[in-house]
């Protein structure tokens, strides 16, 4: 049983991580567009640079390229600015950020790495919903998807109407 247990959890993290870079990338989109307002004077690679930042900023991650980690330093105001703002400008991303952080934190725990302080910072950015109950794999899941889907960014699946002409497509070939 314990073997079963190992590998349906090494099978499992792939797939929440997964997820959780999708939250990411939808986080990306959004605030491309939060940006463009607050920082119309700037141009586009700062902006998304900004974002970068900001993104691993909440996701407790550090990019370790120089040009990255200097901007980082150099901007670390202005991303702390940006992600106090981000619970009331990007309010609808708050339950799948808050999502995405916490199941980031337990795959995290899973691999043995403790980082649950990322929580606390996201609270004191306003962005974890703390009273938020903590997402079963399934459920996270099917958020993503949704919120991918009405992103733009994949396409929910057609069930198969006809399972016979199916099988027997497969069989022709």
């Amino acid at each position: 049983m314990e073997e079963q247990k190992t590998t349906d959890d090494s099978k499992l993290i792939p797939v929440l991580r997964e997820g959780i870079e999708c939250v990411k990338m939808i986080f990306f989109r959004n605030l491309q567009t939060m940006l463009a307002a607050k920082f119309p004077g700037r141009d586009k690679m700062y902006r998304n640079k900004l974002a970068g930042a900001v993104i691993n900023r909440y996701f407790g991650m550090f990019n370790p390229d120089p040009a990255f980690a200097d901007f980082a330093r150099q901007e670390e105001a202005v991303i702390d600015e940006v992600l106090l703002t981000v619970a009331s400008e990007l309010a609808a991303l708050r339950i799948p950020l808050t999502d995405a952080l916490r199941t980031m934190v337990i795959c995290d725990h899973q691999e043995g790495v403790e980082n649950s302080a990322v929580l606390a910072r996201a609270k004191e950015y306003g962005i974890l919903l703390a009273d938020r109950d903590l997402p079963m794999p399934n459920r996270f899941i099917e958020l993503v998807r949704r919120l991918s889907s009405a992103k733009g960014m994949v396409t929910e699946p057609v069930p198969d109407t006809d399972p016979q002409q199916h099988k027997q497509e497969a069989a022709a070939k």
